[in-house]
C-alpha cells in the first residue's frame, strides 16, 4: 500500500510538473509575442516621427523667405530636418541606440560628464516644481 501511495505520488509530482512546465513555456512565448508587438509599433512610431521631421522641412522650406540671411538660414533648418527624419527612418530605434553606443565608447569622459549634467538638471527641475 505504502509502495502504491508513493508511487501515485510520483505520477501526480510528474504531471504537475508537465503542467508547470507547459504553462511556463506559454508565458514564455507569450512574453516574446507581446515584445515583438511592442518592438513594431515602436518603430513605426519611429517611422512616424522621421516622417513628421521631413514634413516639417518641407514646410519650412515652402513657407520661409527664399532670399536673404534668413532665407539662407530657414534653408539650413529645413534642410536639417529633413536630413535628420530620413536618418530617423533609415536607422530606426535599433541604428540609433547602436550609434549613441559607437559614440559613447569612442568619447567615454564627455559622455560620462553629459550624464552628470543631465542628472543634476533633471534633479534640480524636480524640486522645483514641488
Amino acid at each position: 500500500a505504502a509502495s502504491n501511495a508513493a508511487t501515485s505520488v510520483r505520477d501526480a509530482a510528474g504531471v504537475v510538473g508537465e503542467r508547470v512546465r507547459g504553462a511556463a513555456s506559454n508565458v514564455s512565448k507569450s512574453a516574446e509575442a507581446a515584445a515583438g508587438y511592442l518592438g513594431e509599433r515602436a518603430e513605426d512610431a519611429t517611422a512616424a516621427v522621421g516622417s513628421g521631421m521631413k514634413s516639417a522641412g518641407d514646410a519650412i522650406r515652402q513657407n520661409a523667405p527664399q532670399s536673404g540671411r534668413f532665407g539662407q538660414a530657414s534653408e539650413a533648418v529645413a534642410q536639417s530636418f529633413i536630413d535628420g527624419g530620413n536618418y530617423v527612418e533609415e536607422q530606426g530605434l535599433e541604428g540609433m541606440a547602436n550609434d549613441v553606443a559607437t559614440l559613447i565608447r569612442r568619447n567615454p569622459i564627455p559622455a560620462l560628464l553629459i550624464g552628470i549634467g543631465l542628472a543634476v538638471w533633471i534633479t534640480r527641475s524636480m524640486q522645483s516644481r514641488r
